[in-house]
């Protein structure tokens, strides 16, 4: 089992970061695996560790204090959580929620090893502030949206990254999920996926998306 788990470290790190990092990782790191829909971290707990997610998929969400929640961003295999970089365990809670989108394969690095491996490793470095930026960036799309875009607009940026996401174009979604992270309600996300069933832009199932356009 350990080298199987040395091999898919390599196998999905190995092009970014040297030897020596890969062997830190491996005899650090704990190997976890949760199926969709599990709650990795909740709003208020503080954080295990720092995530590199070898497959699956996490979507992360912000909650305001009515329990409405916004969708922030998916981390994709090959990713970490941004967020989890900026918490120390002692002093700060976690004010995001991670919940998992396709069934996941991770590991867990003790946040310890953070600024030590900064000092140590470029190539941990380069990774941990491109994560920075990346995250940064989509946050800030997040933002615009919000505020410039109108909502069927959003919608169809959310349909277009599920199907990215997923690697799909069969959608496992009722329309109440979908406002529900749109942070709309279930009879305008209906009445907006009519509009784009209209447009030829997808097909609605019972539960199910069909999309043909994004």
């Amino acid at each position: 089992m350990l080298s199987g788990t040395h091999n898919l470290i390599t196998e999905k790190f190995g092009y970014l970061f040297e030897p020596e990092l890969i062997e830190a990782i491996h005899s650090n790191m704990l190997l976890k695996e949760a199926s969709a829909g599990t709650v990795l971290i909740e709003i208020g707990q503080t954080f295990p560790g720092i995530p590199l997610l070898l497959s699956g998929s996490l979507k992360v969400f912000r909650e305001d204090d009515q329990g409405n929640e916004l969708l922030l961003y998916y981390i994709e295999s090959g990713d970490t959580c941004a967020m989890s970089l900026t918490f120390d365990p002692k002093l700060l809670k976690s004010t995001i929620r991670a919940v998992v989108e396709e069934d996941a394969q991770f590991l867990i690095i003790p946040i310890a090893f953070l600024d030590k491996w900064m000092v140590q490793y470029a190539s941990w470095r380069s990774f941990i502030i491109s994560s920075f930026n990346h995250r940064l960036t989509e946050m800030l799309d997040t933002i615009d949206s919000l505020a410039f875009k109108q909502l069927d607009e959003r919608l169809k940026n959310y349909l277009s990254d599920k199907v990215k996401i997923n690697g799909t174009t069969s959608l496992h979604l009722t329309h109440f999920e979908i406002a529900e992270e749109l942070n709309s309600s279930r009879v305008v996300i209906s009445r907006l996926l009519k509009q784009l069933e209209s447009q030829g832009n997808l097909i609605l199932h019972r539960n199910k998306i069909e999309m043909l356009l994004f």
